[in-house]
């Protein structure tokens, strides 16, 4: 058959590929509702950053919340600054950092070894599904990942065979600087891990030289000039904050199931399977060819390996798993992968294509089979017409992938290259497809469908209180802080600190509503439908505003007369 010429060789059609990957990309910033819970905490904590002009103590709820430092939160603050508060405006941050680090991998895998795993890397890593989705997704991991992706491709440009002295310094500088904004990101890993990675290289490659071109030196002055400024400022401001930082948030969330995240350690086998999807076919292909003997010297697919497998060891062992945990081995993954592309046979890559092909197959016949299942199944019509909204777009992300994977096998007798990329776009489209589809269930789940009946209750002294539970979203979006009765969850320690900010206990949050509905002062609730139940029981006076199978809203105005 007839060889159709590369696209790798045409500008106009990277730049084509480009450009509408782009636009997709922020495109989809702003298509969807916040989901709770990370997408609203970090919304809100970033807005009350900005409402109270304090960048030093982080709140949540108006409460001190010292989880996580504020490298996110003082991004999202310069976002909201130019562009006001929005869906878009709280991704944005998180949108860039998934975009820096594809910009990266191509650039790294172009200079480390050619061109063409530079364009492959960016296709893999741009398309895989986790990355893609928690791009869009305004939690810390996609940012924490991102940092850590600035010091991996920072060790890899620096250390390269052909890089001179000034490229060694300033790759070496852009590494201190990634593991900087990566402790200021997420805490400690971001520069405990690409420490640890360090060593085990070290044995595994016999390279020992390389800690004579770190640069460490400078490097520590740079990444403590980066670093130390926030922790020195939050600590004399707040003085419970390092034992509960690095003590709590470290080594018991690692060592304990604190937090109760626990799960098993094969958790992250079946999260990067899907992850990584299109690629699956091509994984283990791409790390077993990095275990292959490389020129002596710096040996980058070792390095790649070892970041890879190291890290995804450390949170499979960890007592606290969260999916996006192992976001920071996707950049090495694709780089690997994209090695593997490059001299991968037809067959391999037909293989990869097929499983595509496969999956999307087994994804619709699925789809076919749901609706009977769902029928099947107790759960309230609400959530019944949801799930069988999102049926419609889990089939066209199906198709798409078929298509995809079976495009890919065509074209892969007449142009490798175009088949990779008709597999980069299947996963991409499929995966932004799935997201899209999602939104009536995020909707729901943030508390939107009430929003217009309690801003219509609301006036600028009514205070809103949330009994057994905490809304992530809804402050946001209403702009207002809750008070929070007899559940502090992630907030318990804030509240010990600051405890006159919430009632611990329902039956003085009942005697207040009373008294203030005695005396015609109005309040809002958002109750649990159990907690409702019983203060009903209870004769507690409250008029439904609002509710759904996950929440009663309420107002002790039991006699207002609605026009």
């Amino acid at each position: 058959m007839k060889q159709i010429s590369s696209p790798y060789d045409s500008p106009r059609t990277l730049w084509l590929i480009v450009i509408g990957f782009l636009l997709v990309w922020f495109y989809m910033l702003g298509a969807r509702t916040l989901v709770p819970t990370d997408e609203g905490r970090y919304a809100e904590m970033a807005r009350e950053m900005l409402v109270t002009g304090d960048w030093i103590t982080p709140r949540l709820n108006g409460i001190k919340y010292f989880e996580k430092p504020p490298l996110q939160a003082w991004m999202n603050v310069i976002t909201f600054e130019m562009f006001g508060l929005g869906d878009w405006q709280a991704r944005l941050w998180t949108g860039l950092c998934g975009l820096l680090s594809i910009a990266l991998v191509a650039h790294t895998g172009r200079k480390v070894f050619n061109a063409r795993i530079g364009i492959n890397a960016a296709l893999v890593l741009g398309s895989s599904l986790l990355w893609a989705a928690s791009s869009h997704y305004n939690s810390l991991d996609m940012a924490v990942a991102a940092m850590m992706s600035i010091s991996l491709c920072g060790l890899l440009l620096s250390q390269r065979q052909q890089a001179t002295a000034a490229e060694q310094r300033n790759g070496m500088v852009l590494c201190w600087v990634g593991m900087a904004l990566a402790v200021l990101s997420k805490g400690l890993i971001g520069v405990v891990l690409p420490g640890a990675v360090l060593i085990i290289y070290t044995f595994v490659a016999r390279d020992w030289s390389i800690w004579k071109r770190l640069h460490m030196g400078k490097g520590l002055l740079i990444f403590f000039a980066i670093v130390s400024p926030w922790f020195i400022l939050v600590a004399l401001k707040n003085p419970e904050h390092p034992h509960f930082f690095f003590i709590h948030e470290h080594l018991q969330r690692f060592t304990s199931n604190v937090h109760k995240r626990y799960q098993p350690a094969y958790f992250f086998i079946a999260i990067l399977a899907l992850g990584i999807f299109p690629w699956l076919g091509l994984l283990l292909q791409g790390m077993w060819s990095a275990l292959k003997k490389e020129p002596a010297g710096f040996q980058p697919k070792k390095m790649l390996l070892v970041w890879s497998a190291f890290i995804f060891v450390f949170f499979s062992i960890s007592n606290s798993k969260l999916t996006g945990y192992i976001l920071p081995i996707f950049p090495s993954l694709a780089l690997l992968i994209a090695l593997q592309l490059e001299s991968a046979s037809s067959k391999s890559l037909r293989f990869a294509a097929g499983l595509l092909t496969v999956t999307g197959l087994g994804g619709l016949a699925f789809v076919l089979m749901a609706p009977a299942k769902l029928a099947a199944m107790a759960m309230p019509p609400i959530e019944l017409a949801l799930n069988q909204a999102f049926l419609p777009w889990l089939m066209a992300a199906c198709l798409i992938t078929i298509v995809g994977g079976l495009l890919a096998i065509v074209m892969l007798n007449r142009q490798k290259d175009w088949a990779i990329i008709s597999m980069a776009l299947a996963g991409f489209i499929a995966g932004q497809t799935l997201m899209l589809g999602y939104e009536p269930w995020g909707y729901y789940r943030a508390g939107l469908l009430h929003l217009k009946a309690i801003q219509a209750e609301l006036k600028p002294d009514t205070p809103i209180y949330s009994v057994g539970m905490y809304e992530q979203c809804l402050p946001f979006y209403l702009g207002r802080t809750l008070i929070l009765v007899e559940h502090a969850d992630e907030l318990e320690f804030g509240l010990e600190q600051q405890p006159e900010l919430w009632i611990p206990k329902r039956s003085d949050f009942i005697q207040k509503w009373r008294a203030d509905n005695a005396n015609h002062k109005p309040a809002i609730a958002i109750l649990r439908p159990q907690v409702y139940e019983d203060m009903l029981q209870q004769q507690v006076p409250m008029r439904i505003i609002a509710q759904d199978p996950k929440r009663m809203i309420v107002s002790n105005q039991i006699d207002t007369i609605k026009k």
